[in-house]
């Protein structure tokens, strides 16, 4: 029980709380691959996503939530909530059906409808270029391995500037390349030569790629669109010790560098970060840098981070002789004997999908980006995983409301703290296909009526978290209770 004074104690400090900023971008999240459909119609050519093999039980991705014949009414839907913005990415092979060459009109008609629809809606777009959906051409020029695919990448910034660049202020260059790096495999982005020997050198090699790959794309933006904003968009979760030994806590400092810090070292300094350095070095992992490279990545300078939370991370020592698991997804806990090794905080309840809960560790997560880097930031991923239950037309959702409210709580007291923030956007706007656990493990506002075992209605219901998150929106999160109007 919260006793009088304690809740006296935590009235006292919400007066205390700094309001959001006034054009605060509220909004959420979706990519193309998860939640669009038409994988494979009109012109679209095929991507990793297209070809892998499914993870058993697990829908398809030929109709999805069927976004791409339903983005208006999706939308609208989304105007309802008085969203501000919308994330949602550009998928490769609609624009370009073989990575490179020819371009699709029909992908470009396409795109310039959505972006237009949101406007209509005076709602902002923000364009991820690149979530997980390499061309499958391109795999079969070698994918991320080959040199090249620095210059295919920057070529299809090119064009997507070109074309939507006189519309879209916000953009984020390549969703989470820390997971793609990390867990490759589970999401099904990871191509690794025949023959290669060196597995992680060769993974690394593949990082550094798409590390100048982002920073040619930065400076193309600014370029082409000197009005425009452009960012990054890793994965980041603050790692904990588990416990207060010194060891554990320099574990901790390991995986930091390698699961966090690396990333953002790079897109907002150009530069490798020293721990991540050391780690490679003792692998014999070291990228090779093409003349041009390390000019490239220090004229990145990106605008803003765009960054997805989901939990923080804990681990303890590991010694060299542990036989450890390397990671099993991207919230999971992971090991690399000699360096650190997962540990399961036992202080932090759990989704039913096993991923740890920790709204403190959000706030921890964007105090420990800022002091480093200093830079306005827009959360563009964080959002609660589960089963749905669709009951005459309802979804009550508390569970969602409960955890998003505990984490927009700490947002706020973020910005109280002085940090830029410039935007909240939960995964996911509307029930998609997750990276690998189905549509079963769903996340929107809107609830999709469709299942991993077969197409359904695919029809629209709103879900408690709707009407919650309308209400948010309405009072620039200054009313966070569970009291909410129901059409």
């Amino acid at each position: 029980m919260v006793s009088e004074k304690e809740k006296e104690t935590d009235k006292m400090l919400d007066n205390k709380l700094k309001a959001f900023p006034k054009d605060f971008l509220w909004g959420a999240s979706t990519s193309a691959y998860q939640v669009e459909g038409a994988n494979l119609s009109d012109g679209k050519g095929p991507s990793c996503q297209d070809v892998k093999e499914l993870p058993a039980g697990t829908s398809s991705l030929d109709v999805c939530a069927d976004h791409y014949h339903r983005y208006k009414e999706d939308i609208k839907l989304m105007a309802e909530m008085g969203f501000k913005t919308y994330r949602f990415s550009i998928a490769w092979t609609r624009l370009l059906p073989n990575g490179t060459g020819e371009i699709n009109q029909a992908g470009i008609d396409h795109y310039n409808d959505v972006i237009n629809t949101c406007l209509e809606y005076n709602i902002e777009p923000l364009v991820t270029m690149f979530h997980f959906d390499m061309p499958d051409a391109l795999d079969k020029r070698g994918s991320w391995s080959n040199p090249e695919s620095v210059d295919w990448f920057v070529n299809f910034a090119k064009v997507m500037f070109e074309n939507f660049g006189d519309r879209v202020k916000y953009w984020l260059t390549i969703n989470e390349q820390n997971m793609l790096t990390l867990v490759g495999p589970i999401i099904g982005t990871l191509r690794i030569p025949e023959g290669t020997t060196n597995v992680l050198k060769e993974v690394y090699q593949q990082n550094h790629h798409m590390l100048v790959a982002q920073a040619k794309a930065m400076v193309l933006c600014h370029e082409m669109l000197p009005n425009a904003k452009i960012g990054p968009a890793p994965n980041i979760s603050y790692v904990y010790p588990a416990s207060c030994k010194p060891e554990d806590n320099l574990a901790a400092q390991e995986f930091n560098a390698i699961r966090n810090w690396l990333y953002l070292d790079m897109a907002v300094y150009g530069r490798y970060n020293n721990l991540v350095w050391t780690y490679l070095e003792e692998n014999d992992a070291t990228p090779t840098f093409a003349e041009g490279d390390e000019e490239a990545m220090k004229n990145a300078h990106p605008d803003f981070i765009g960054f997805n939370y989901y939990s923080t991370a804990t681990v303890q020592h590991s010694s060299a002789d542990d036989e450890l698991d390397p990671g099993a997804d991207q919230q999971s806990a992971r090991g690399e004997t000699g360096y650190y090794k997962g540990y399961a905080n036992p202080n932090l309840k759990k989704t039913e999908f096993g991923w740890e809960i920790d709204p403190d560790g959000f706030l921890a997560t964007m105090r420990e980006m800022y002091s480093r880097y200093h830079l306005p930031m827009i959360v563009t991923e964080n959002g609660l995983g589960a089963y749905d239950t669709l009951e005459d037309g309802r979804v009550h959702d508390n569970y969602r409301i409960a955890y998003l409210r505990a984490h927009i709580e700490q947002l706020q007291k973020a910005v109280t703290e002085n940090i830029e923030m410039m935007g909240y956007c939960p995964w996911s706007a509307i029930d998609l296909v997750s990276t690998h656990e189905g549509i079963r493990k769903r996340y929107g506002f809107i609830y999709v009526d469709t299942t991993d075992e077969e197409v359904g209605t695919l029809d629209r219901y709103k879900k408690d978290s709707f009407y919650w998150y309308k209400k948010v929106i309405a009072t620039n999160g200054e009313d966070l209770s569970d009291d909410f109007d129901v059409e």
